[in-house]
């Protein structure tokens, strides 16, 4: 059986169902295949939404334990319902999938469920349940394949003990000692779950630093902040093996550098070390797409190098985030269209869903140092804040980034409760080249936390007036 559309996706994650939304509304006909079942990819189902989830609820379970009686507010017989916790999450993540396929109806866009392999330029092969594949022509192949957790050689996942972010979101009680493998966004999110639900946590790194890509200031901050909070750190080190001895999980360790190695004992081991693109067995050495050692995808503002073959999402370069994959997703339905398309890879914000929370965009003072660039800073606390510090939420602080002789924002930090709702401000201007001076004569209402970011843009230019 052979149909033909003007573009045909693989993968019905945030970049590739965004894509055929987009696709859609600009009377593309169009296809989308996706293996899971469910539409939302890794975000939606097993990552980002389940794991906000998961964060927001514990958050308040651990408010109501230990931050509510300093504000006057008595909780008495506070409880823990685990199975009522995981079933309020798997609602908001089921009403959400349902939703996406209700976007594709909406915008005449056929969902087929199966895998996807791209034959040629132009035909994708669909297998699944059924015995017979489904043959799809198409003028334009978008691959959306995302990503999946990488492994940790030495150390089998099993989903049960030792668990990836996947299994880490489904645990049907609250282990006692957690062990994280990986000081990075999915790590500390995870762990931070589990730590405030009552597990004790510690987490190993390979390199000297929590959140390696992030700003150093940003990095030492939430470190000693997650310090505070209980979160144990083993910097520095590499595990070498897990075995699983009765009751217990024994984690090998040793310096990364290289020396004498322990061995700490856990419950369950969460294995959190990265992730890699899905791209294996896909048909695309067979169609001469390139692809580099690692499974990424090259591409040129979405174009592959064969002709009629785009890629979007976590399969290609840059970091591996739903947002990035949405805008690349629309950018590519609209060239397809004929129209303008562009994703600035410069503007691409990262949030990480702790408690505070850390939100960034743009350069680190790191990486601007590294280049050669003139750049002056201005940074504000948020002890300073006065919203802040009525919300007892005064951990952390904000800072601008300004290029001198352009005198164009080029990166902000921010670690704040609230901080991934406040680095949208800061995305508009970098996209409008604005300056610090724009953002500290821009009025914000008071009192807000967002004030916090006029200060540190005050700062820039040495006239801070709140701290």
């Amino acid at each position: 059986m052979s149909e033909l559309y003007d573009v045909v996706i693989v993968g019905g994650g945030p970049g590739g169902y965004n894509c055929a939304i987009r696709a859609g509304q600009l009377g593309l006909k169009t296809a989308i295949v996706e293996s899971r079942g469910r539409l939302g990819g890794t975000c939606l189902n097993v990552g980002c939404i389940p794991s906000k989830a998961l964060l927001h609820t514990s958050d308040l379970y651990e408010a109501a334990a230990k931050r509510f009686p300093a504000m006057g507010i008595g909780v008495a017989g506070l409880t823990l319902d685990l199975a009522q916790m995981m079933k309020q999450k798997d609602a908001a993540v089921d009403g959400l999938t349902k939703g996406v396929e209700f976007l594709m109806k909406k915008n005449k866009v056929d969902y087929i469920i199966g895998r996807g392999r791209v034959e040629a330029p132009g035909r994708v092969v669909v297998t699944g349940a059924a015995a017979d594949s489904k043959i799809l022509e198409t003028k334009n192949i978008v691959i959306a394949t995302g990503s999946e957790p990488a492994p940790l050689p030495g150390v089998t996942i099993d989903e049960r003990r030792i668990v990836s972010s996947t299994g880490a979101l489904e645990l049907t009680a609250v282990p006692r000692r957690m062990i994280v493998i990986g000081a990075g966004v999915i790590g500390l999110e995870l762990g931070s779950v589990w730590r405030r639900l009552g597990a004790d946590v510690t987490v190993v790194e390979f390199l000297d630093r929590v959140l390696p890509t992030n700003d150093g200031e940003v990095s030492a901050q939430m470190l000693r902040i997650l310090k505070k909070q209980g979160m144990k750190f083993e910097l520095s080190s590499k595990v070498t093996g897990v075995e699983e001895i009765g009751e217990s999980l024994l984690v090998a360790i040793e310096p990364a550098a290289g020396g004498a190695g322990r061995t700490l004992e856990a419950d369950i081991v969460l294995v959190a070390i990265g992730r890699r693109a899905v791209t294996a067995d896909m048909g695309l050495a067979e169609c001469g797409v390139a692809v580099d050692r690692r499974g990424v995808i090259a591409v040129d503002d979405g174009r592959t190098n064969i002709a009629g073959v785009w890629a979007i999402g976590d399969c290609t370069p840059g970091p591996m985030l739903a947002h990035k994959a949405e805008e690349e997703g629309i950018a590519v339905a609209q060239k397809i269209a004929g129209q303008w398309g562009h994703v600035n890879a410069d503007v691409i914000p990262a949030v990480v869903y702790t408690s505070p929370e850390v939100a960034s965009v743009g350069k680190t003072e790191e990486e601007l140092k590294a280049a050669g660039i003139a750049y002056k800073a201005g940074k504000f606390p948020m002890s300073a804040n006065s919203r802040a510090r009525a919300n007892h939420e005064m951990d952390g602080f904000v800072k601008i980034l300004e290029d001198e002789a352009g005198k164009r924002i080029v990166g902000a930090h921010i670690i704040g409760a609230g901080a991934g709702e406040m680095i949208g401000e800061m995305c508009v201007a970098m996209e409008f080249a604005a300056s610090a001076e724009d953002v500290a004569r821009t009025c914000h209402a008071h009192p807000t936390v967002s004030e916090a970011m006029r200060e540190a843009a005050k700062a820039v230019d040495n006239w801070l007036m709140q701290a």
